[in-house]
């Protein structure tokens, strides 16, 4: 069983915690990650729970992004909140976890979250552009479970 703290070393979660705060200089969307062993639900569900869990449901415009990942059972899911499904095409993920799948499939977990972080970014600045006033919502670190 792998653990959490094992899944990144240092350097990789700076580059991650780095992406967001580039992402986020463009967009007024909250990315988070999330990291945990495993569920025993499917990895949509799962991140869904977490997004309420970690409070990514109480942003001003409800546009808050989670990229979720269990270690053990090997599983991936972004979702979106509310304000951002109501905005965008119902595809609009895809493209983006399909680029960070493919990394994870070469086991290049970094370079995996942070493009998809920065191309999350660069996509939700079409629809939720930085303004001045936008306060950083959420943390930028990553969670755990």
């Amino acid at each position: 069983m792998a653990d959490t703290t094992d899944f990144l070393n240092a350097d990789d979660e700076q580059a991650i915690i780095a992406a967001i705060q580039q992402a986020e200089k463009n967009t007024s969307g909250e990315i988070r990650i999330h990291i945990e062993n495993e569920s025993e639900k499917p990895p949509l569900e799962r991140a869904q729970e977490v997004f309420h869990v970690l409070g990514m449901d109480a942003t001003t415009a409800r546009n808050g992004v989670l990229f979720y990942i269990g270690i053990n059972t090997r599983t991936f899911a972004i979702i979106g909140d509310e304000g951002i499904d109501k905005a965008v095409e119902s595809d609009f993920w895809d493209c983006t976890k399909d680029v960070v799948l493919s990394h994870f499939k070469e086991n290049r977990i970094k370079e995996g979250l942070v493009e998809g972080i920065l191309r999350a970014g660069d996509r939700l600045k079409q629809y939720f552009p930085f303004s001045d006033d936008d306060k950083n919502e959420l943390p930028d670190t990553i969670s755990r479970g």
